[in-house]
Formats: structure tokens, C-alpha cells, sequence
């Protein structure tokens, strides 16, 4: 941090002993030693409140996880790039009514479309009336 090399902690050894004397030496070092390590204290917990106080850790891992999603859709894309697109049939409905009718207003034959499109199974109640339908206003009546 401060860039202190070996010989310049011997120096200012060798000018505090000269200073103080070989009596006072121990004891004015364990002062530093303890003034030292008070304050190293003192920021580490100033520094862990401020954190705390802003959220780094929550922003912090915030940030990576945008980071990492913004890679995976790099890599989808770069791997599987966007289908071009065309008017899709399977986001609107078919129109109502019976297989000929959908294959006569999609242009291809009834034929080819009854072999691949089975009409629906009448059932005898469904002929004589319509099922009721829930109003979203109340619950289905029993």
C-alpha cells in the first residue's frame, strides 16, 4: 500500500531506538502495534457497515447474474439464430366449422385435410342442446 521496502523499516527502527532508547523502545512499539491495529479494526467495520448500508454484496450479485444472462443470450443467438418470421396459423384460431370448411378457406383440398384432421365425436347430448357456458360473473350453477 505504502510501498515500504525492508530497508526502510530498518531505518526508521534504527532512528526510533536512537530516539527513545533501548527502555522505552518495547513498549512504544506495542503502543503502535495496538494504535495500529485499532484502526485497521475501525475501517474494516466502518467499511462492512457502508456495504451493508448500500447493498453492494445484493448489487454486486445482481450485476452478475444481468452479466451471465446477457452471456446466454449471446450464446442462443450466436448458436441458434432467430427463425425468420412468417405469419404463423397457430397463433389464431381455426375458424369454426368442419374440416372442409378449414381446408377450403386454407386453399388445399377437403380430401387431404380429412385424412389428416378427424372430424369431432358427436355425442347425443351434444347434438339436442349446447352445453352451458360459466358466466365469469358467478360460479357454474351444478
Amino acid at each position: 500500500m505504502f510501498d515500504i521496502g525492508f530497508t526502510e523499516l530498518l531505518l526508521v527502527g534504527l532512528v526510533a531506538l536512537m530516539v527513545l532508547g533501548p527502555e522505552r523502545l518495547p513498549g512504544a512499539v506495542r503502543t503502535t502495534g495496538l494504535w495500529v491495529g485499532r484502526l485497521k479494526r475501525s475501517f474494516s467495520n466502518i467499511k462492512a457497515e457502508v456495504e451493508r448500508e448500500i447493498g453492494a454484496d445484493e448489487i454486486r450479485r445482481q450485476l452478475h447474474n444481468e452479466r451471465i444472462l446477457d452471456l446466454e443470450r449471446e450464446m442462443k443467438q450466436s448458436i441458434m439464430p432467430p427463425a425468420p418470421s412468417t405469419t404463423s396459423t397457430a397463433a389464431t384460431p381455426p375458424p369454426a366449422g368442419n374440416a372442409t370448411e378449414v381446408a377450403a378457406s386454407a386453399g388445399s383440398s377437403a380430401a387431404d385435410v380429412s385424412s389428416t384432421v378427424a372430424p369431432p365425436a358427436e355425442s347425443p347430448a351434444s347434438s339436442a342442446e349446447p352445453a352451458p357456458t360459466p358466466r365469469p360473473d358467478r360460479s357454474p350453477e351444478p
